[in-house]
Order: C-alpha cells, then sequence, then structure tokens
C-alpha cells in the first residue's frame, strides 16, 4: 500500500554544492565554538561534506565575556587558513563577527570598528532572556553609521514567540533574518522550529547559517526536516548566494 504522505527530507540534502555559510564559530579557542585546532579542522571538514564551498565564521563579540577584537579576529583567520592549507583545505575562509547588540556594540560602530559577512552586513544578536531597551536606536544609529543589521537567529528569543507582531516590527526597522538550520529539524525545541516555520511561511528570512559550535550541530544535518513545506526554505537557502566571492 502506498503512502499517501511525502517522506521527510534530511537537511543536509536541501544544502546545494556551492553553499556560502554566512555563521558559525569555527576558530579556536575565542568563544564557545571549537576549542582547539582538531576541532576546527573536523567541524569544517564535516560542513564541507554538505555541499559548504566558501566559510564566513563568525566569533561572537560580547563585552566582558567574550571580549574579542577585530584585530584578534583577523590574526586568527590568517592562522586558521594556514591550518586549513596543511590539510589540502583551500575553500574561501573569512572571520566576520557576531555582535552582541548593547552599549559596546554602538561604540565599535561609530568608531567604524566592525568586521562585516560582505560590505556593510553585519551579523548581529540579542540575550535570549530579554531584548536590549534601547534596541531601535541601537538598529536606527546602526543603519545612519552605514551598516545593514542582519539579526542571527530570530526564532530563539523565546520573548518573542507569542507576539509575531515583533518580528513585524524588526523587519520594518531594516532588520535581515538570518535562519539558524537546525531549527527546521527541532534542534531547539518544538516552540523554535513553529516559529521558524512561521517566519518562513511569511517570507521574513532573508539567509539561513549553521550556526555551528560543536559536533551536535553537525549531527542536526543528518535529522530530517519538520516543515510541511520546503519551497520558503530552499529559497532562502538560495539567497546565501549573494555571500559568494566574485
Amino acid at each position: 500500500m502506498l503512502s499517501i504522505f511525502k517522506p521527510k527530507i534530511v537537511l543536509k540534502d536541501l544544502i546545494p554544492n556551492n553553499h556560502v555559510d554566512i555563521h558559525s564559530h569555527l576558530l579556536p579557542g575565542i568563544d564557545d565554538g571549537a576549542t582547539n585546532f582538531e576541532d576546527s579542522l573536523r567541524l569544517t571538514q564535516s560542513l564541507q561534506g554538505f555541499g559548504i564551498t566558501q566559510f564566513i565564521t563568525t566569533p561572537h563579540i560580547i563585552h566582558n565575556l567574550w571580549d574579542n577584537t577585530s584585530g584578534q579576529i583577523k590574526s586568527d583567520e590568517n592562522k586558521m587558513i594556514l591550518e586549513l592549507e596543511k590539510h589540502q583545505i583551500t575553500l574561501p575562509f573569512h572571520a566576520a563577527a557576531e555582535y552582541m547588540m548593547d552599549d559596546y556594540f554602538v561604540k565599535l560602530f561609530k568608531s567604524g570598528d566592525v568586521l562585516t559577512l560582505k560590505a556593510n552586513y553585519v551579523l548581529v544578536e540579542m540575550s535570549y532572556i530579554n531584548p536590549p531597551i534601547q534596541l531601535y536606536n541601537i538598529l536606527f544609529d546602526l543603519q545612519v553609521a552605514g551598516y545593514l543589521p542582519v539579526l542571527a537567529h530570530p526564532e530563539r528569543y523565546l520573548f518573542y514567540q507569542n507576539n509575531f507582531g515583533e518580528y513585524q516590527k524588526l523587519k520594518r526597522a531594516g532588520c535581515l533574518f538570518q535562519l539558524n538550520l537546525a531549527a527546521v529539524v527541532g534542534y531547539y525545541g518544538e516552540g523554535v522550529t513553529k516559529v521558524a516555520e512561521r517566519l518562513l511561511q511569511n517570507g521574513m528570512y532573508d539567509f539561513v547559517g549553521s550556526d555551528v559550535h560543536h559536533d551536535k550541530h553537525v549531527a542536526a544535518f543528518e535529522q530530517k526536516v519538520r516543515l510541511k513545506d520546503l519551497i520558503p526554505l530552499k529559497e532562502v537557502i538560495a539567497n546565501n548566494q549573494f555571500f559568494r566571492l566574485d
């Protein structure tokens, strides 16, 4: 007897062979991602195996927690490239940053000390506890300074899950949205998956990212996608080609 239900698709099978990953934590020992180069190499090779051919890794910059500087990150990027080349990995590897939106971040972008994904696109995040009090002032000032905010994993901010209008407000304020791919397989819980699905159905995502920190995140790519409609997800995945190096 034939099933009337379509088989679920494994996440890794949706990643095209020339995919650009714009959010990961692959630099060793710099934040809560890879702890050493062995971790970095294993994670990079795993993502490469899924079809990723260009990496924009994004270590956290969170004042008084991960006090990384642009100079330190670029230095670590150069070291990483040299080490990867020793293991015959010569894919484009670029380091930007994932910035916590706080007063320290305001000082950085007002001084022009920002590492971008490409051109003026900057990856930003919020606390998972609550949004910054001056959130919309920060977003406004960031754009006045010439940058475009790409908000990392909006589906994971629990304080917005029951107020969809806040997502619409963020979009009107100029935020681009980046989906964490693991959200569509239930890695962060059913509630996050439902929010991600709704945002996808409303065409509110602009890009995707792996946000890989460790092996469990890589393993999520082997799980089945829980969405009813894959077309919006495929379209957003394809948008990452915008970040491909010319």
